[in-house]
């Protein structure tokens, strides 16, 4: 394990400090910043979605801001706009929060489909136009939008096309009662401004931006054998033509998962292995990050549905049934 990578476990160890019960939103919060990609975050409130992105502010060299999305919410209102100055008789323009290295878009689904895709215009082009002028977005740029499960009056649901722009869609589920236990400790002493572990800052200093991007040139360059790569693309090619892979599987989806989902699957598995300190991707990477790239990706047909198919299930099969090399 090299400088990095211990910088980067160190990371890992001090966010699951204030993020309790959540390690799997910590591992991918780290694989998304590593792989320069956005997530989508699906769980019930109260689970710590919103404190792991803000400690991982802290850890950061950078900026951080929460979006509280809501139907009357406006483009402008995450982009800026021009401001006119009566004084000097010209416009300026105002930067909106987008213009910050970390952004949590609470409750994205709540906001209409231009707020949607202002946003997620920025994600993808990394800039973002207002009138005639084109303003790039700094860098490193992540977005973590999280959408409530539960109450879905009001809502409007995210597109396919515009769901494939985000590199994971991760579940969150409710925390082991000893983990709670600890969750109520760690309560108690914030609520009494104690904490019987140092702060974050304490124990890692702030990840510089140049740091980070050494950290992304080694995990593009982490080594992926080719029986790896070519179960990888078997994988995903498995969601577009699963007939090989069972008769129950013909046409429960209809639309499978696109190129997209090749190269996010690839940078997650290597980011993944470079996390855990290894030279090389395992099969078990590329597993283990095949529901969160693809769960986002499937289409299933109605009939699939009517029978009490998830995306989750058919992933799973395909895992099941795609030879591993």
């Amino acid at each position: 394990m090299d400088v990095l990578q211990q910088r980067f476990s160190q990371l890992k160890d001090a966010l699951s400090l204030q993020v309790i019960g959540q390690p799997q939103l910590v591992e991918r919060l780290l694989i998304a910043l590593l792989a320069d990609g956005h997530l989508l975050v699906e769980g019930a409130p109260g689970l710590a979605k919103t404190r792991a992105i803000r400690q991982l502010g802290e850890l950061l060299e950078g900026s951080f801001h929460r979006i509280q999305f809501t139907p009357d919410l406006l483009p402008a209102d995450l982009t800026g706009s021009d401001v006119y100055r009566a004084q000097e008789g010209t416009f300026a323009f105002q930067p909106g929060p987008l213009f910050h290295n970390l952004i949590l878009a609470d409750e994205i689904n709540r906001a209409p489909a231009k707020v949607q895709s202002a946003l997620l215009e920025a994600m993808a082009e990394r800039q973002i136009s207002v009138g005639q002028t084109t303003y790039p977005l700094d860098d490193p740029f992540l977005v973590m939008a999280t959408q409530n499960p539960i109450e879905q009056e009001g809502t409007y649901p995210l597109p396919e096309a515009q769901l494939d722009r985000f590199l994971l869609h991760v579940k969150v589920d409710y925390p082991a009662v000893e983990t709670e236990r600890q969750i109520l400790a760690l309560a108690r002493r914030e609520a009494a401004g104690q904490s019987s572990v140092e702060t974050v800052e304490a124990q890692v200093s702030p990840l510089s931006t140049i740091e980070l991007q050494q950290a992304r040139h080694q995990v593009l360059d982490l080594h992926l054998a080719e029986n790896l790569e070519e179960y990888l693309l078997q994988l995903v090619l498995a969601t577009r033509h699963p007939q090989p892979y069972g008769e129950d599987l013909q046409g429960a989806i209809q639309y499978g998962a696109s190129p997209r989902a090749s190269i996010a699957l690839d940078r997650c598995s290597r980011a993944r292995a470079w996390l855990a300190g290894r030279d090389h991707v395992l099969p078990e990477d590329i597993q283990n990050l095949a529901f969160d790239v693809l769960r986002h990706r499937l289409l299933l047909s109605y009939e699939a549905e009517a029978n009490g198919m998830t995306p989750d299930r058919v992933i799973a099969e395909l895992i099941a049934r795609v030879p591993v090399p």
